[in-house]
């Protein structure tokens, strides 16, 4: 399994600035633009649209691409393509404001998250972050799949591989999750039922429940839930609704993927059966 010991593997060098020779100024998506020597070009059988070839690259989100590509520094084959919907052909070279795009290898890592780290890339307070726990994980730049809150803790996936993120976290496709849940006090069975039956949030919404069920030998405090939504804090605010407080929340399982193996703060990076299972959900 890898862990955080792992080489660090640092990307270097900076991107041009952008040339006004006419051309609309638009703020880049990305601080650099890595060039790195050896990389192969992105690599396809078909014929790809131009924004989600740049997408694929690691660049920015395909609707970022549109601008870059309408501000007319996006070149294919020597040939500056300002036109929406262009398609490039495997063999053809794609330049990024005059670099030669390179492909990024797509990531998909696990990590097994532990109290008191927040769920995003950098934070100005200075608090930790999940992501310095898979920061050496690979060279690629990856980002979480959904959040967690500080002290919520468990499965986190990380990667670089937008259209799966997206198809992970939209409403439509839902992904199943289960919690481990710890209350202050006894849950009723009656409150265990209406989690089921739905309960109304404190912003008027109704949120349901899958599945529901007591934890053996915890004393009616500690429970399973799955759960389908994915609204922020609906596990906390769903039993805060019936007058309790969530002292633990662990992620135990995320789109069939679980924590088995992955010791609280490290991670592992996915098999590629289980890539293939994800995007099959």
């Amino acid at each position: 399994m890898a862990g955080r010991g792992d080489k660090d593997n640092k990307g270097s060098g900076s991107g041009k600035r952008l040339a006004n020779k006419g051309k609309k100024h638009y703020n880049k998506p990305q601080d650099k633009f890595r060039k790195r020597k050896g990389d192969p070009l992105p690599s396809f059988s078909e014929d790809v649209r131009l924004n989600k070839f740049i997408a694929n690259a690691g660049i920015c989100s395909r609707r970022e691409a549109d601008v870059l590509i309408t501000t007319g520094i996006v070149e294919v084959n020597g040939k500056i393509i300002t036109e929406m919907g262009f398609k490039v052909k495997p063999g053809d070279e794609v330049k990024y404001d005059g670099s030669i795009i390179q492909s990024e290898k797509k990531q998909y890592v696990l990590l097994n998250k532990p109290r008191n780290f927040i769920t995003t890339m950098s934070d100005p307070q200075g608090r930790k972050t999940a992501f310095q726990l898979v920061a050496n994980a690979c060279k690629e730049r990856i980002y979480p799949v959904g959040r967690l809150d500080r002290n919520t803790t468990g499965i986190l996936l990380f990667t670089n591989d937008g259209d799966l993120a997206k198809r992970l976290t939209h409403p439509r496709y839902e992904v199943a999750k289960l919690y481990h849940v710890e209350a202050e006090r006894p849950i009723r069975q009656e409150h265990i039922e209406a989690l089921m039956a739905g309960v109304q949030l404190d912003d008027g919404e109704y949120v349901k429940a899958d599945k529901v069920e007591f934890i053996p030998d915890s004393k009616n405090r500690e429970v399973g839930l799955e759960i389908h939504s994915g609204k922020n804090r609906v596990i906390r605010r769903m039993f805060e609704s019936l007058g309790y407080e969530v002292v633990k929340l662990d992620r135990v399982k995320f789109a069939g993927l679980t924590k088995k193996d992955v010791p609280r703060g490290t991670w592992r990076h996915l098999s590629e059966k289980e890539v293939s299972f994800l995007k099959m959900v």
